[in-house]
C-alpha cells in the first residue's frame, strides 16, 4: 500500500470528534495518515480550501477523492462499506 492509497485524516490532538474518528479507524483497522494540522500548515491550508476557509476537522480524505467533513461513525462506516 502506497501513501496515496491511504485514507488522510486532518485533524487536532485536541478535537473529540478527531478523537473519535482515529479511534474509528484504529479499532477497524483501516489504515490512514494522520495529519495534525495544529503542526503541519500545508495540511491546516489543505484544510481550510477543503472547507471554504472554515478549520473544520476531522477532514477526511479518501483515496477516490472524496472527502467527509465531521463524520459520525455511522457515516464512516456506510462509507467503508465493500461493494
Amino acid at each position: 500500500m502506497t501513501t496515496n492509497d491511504l485514507i488522510v485524516v486532518y485533524g487536532t490532538d485536541w478535537c473529540g470528534d478527531c478523537i473519535r474518528a482515529r479511534r474509528f479507524f484504529d479499532q477497524n483497522k483501516i489504515p490512514y495518515r494522520w495529519v495534525n494540522i495544529d503542526h503541519n500548515e500545508a495540511g491546516e491550508n489543505k484544510v481550510l480550501d477543503v472547507n471554504h476557509g472554515n478549520r473544520s476537522v476531522p477532514t477526511i480524505i479518501f483515496p477516490d477523492g472524496s472527502i467527509l467533513v465531521e463524520p459520525s461513525n455511522r457515516v464512516l462506516s456506510q462509507k467503508l462499506k465493500p461493494t
